[in-house]
């Protein structure tokens, strides 16, 4: 039986202590009542805030001990048997003009090795999620008062159907790769949707880049690619704007099934709203 094998067989036989599983909902329902407003969205991996921190450690020492409390959070589907994604928190809140659903996921590395990556990036996802449904049900609320503010009525405002979702995808799960995205929105505007990718190199236990997968000179591997896909789509009639110049160093993208990066841009940035976002599979 090899190190990862005997790594597995202990985690899948080891039962969680009962004073353990109370303690981390206790920590769960601390953090809850912590946020910062704070924007986090753009910045790198960075450390949270102490409750967040310490829910997120406990969760995590408590996924690595009990495969009875692991199951009871959410399904798991293993990933070579190397990483796990499962619903780290889901709630939903609802009152007569507003709806709130949240589903926060959790990366559970298998492997010791790989515990720093997981322990920082499910605190950056666990804030990044809290923060925008705070943020959003904040703009909701300064929505609804200048609505009412210019004349508006409640029965008015209630058919708006103000809608808060945070959720996220796995894109794709391999032996190699772990891919997924964390979204936010709000269905009366646009503006302030988000949208991050996380894509781990599972073999490595690390945040993957393009270079990584593309090597030196992708970007003009990438830039080369994305101009013959969008000739070859104004062929079938879409519409793209003239001024592409190229990809930023950090532009989003995941992994798909293969392995291949799939370039996103979010609508508007290279083409009219109406074409919706954008995407392009480069083949490494």
């Amino acid at each position: 039986m090899n190190p990862m094998e005997e790594a597995k067989k202990r985690y899948e036989e080891t039962e969680i202590p009962q004073e353990l599983a109370e303690r981390i909902q206790v920590e769960i329902r601390r953090a809850e009542g912590k946020r910062r407003r704070v924007r986090l969205w753009n910045r790198g991996l960075r450390g949270g805030m102490a409750a967040a921190a310490a829910g997120a450690v406990l969760f995590t020492t408590a996924l690595n001990t009990s495969t009875a409390f692991a199951e009871s959070a959410g399904q798991l589907p293993v990933i070579g048997a190397v990483a796990r994604v499962l619903t780290f928190r889901a709630y939903e809140t609802e009152t007569d003009d507003l709806k709130i659903s949240v589903e926060i996921p959790s990366i559970e590395m298998i492997s010791q090795e790989f515990a720093g990556l997981e322990q920082s990036v499910n605190e950056e996802i666990y804030q990044l999620c809290e923060q925008y449904a705070a943020e959003a049900q904040a703009r909701a609320e300064e929505y609804r008062q200048a609505f009412l503010d210019t004349g508006g009525t409640q029965e008015e405002w209630e058919a708006h159907q103000i809608e808060i979702k945070v959720w996220y995808e796995v894109k794709s799960q391999t032996e190699d790769y772990l891919s997924l995205v964390v979204m936010g929105s709000e269905n009366w505007t646009s503006a302030y949707n988000e949208t991050r990718y996380y894509n781990f190199d599972l073999k490595d236990g690390k945040l993957v880049t393009l270079k990584d997968i593309l090597g030196e000179g992708y970007q003009d591997k990438v830039n080369a690619e994305i101009r013959r896909q969008m000739e070859e789509r104004k062929q079938n009639g879409a519409v793209f704007f003239d001024d592409f110049e190229g990809i930023p160093q950090d532009i989003p993208f995941y992994l798909n099934e293969e392995g291949n990066p799939v370039i996103v841009f979010a609508a508007y940035e290279i083409a009219p709203g109406s074409e919706g976002t954008q995407e392009f599979e480069i083949k490494s």
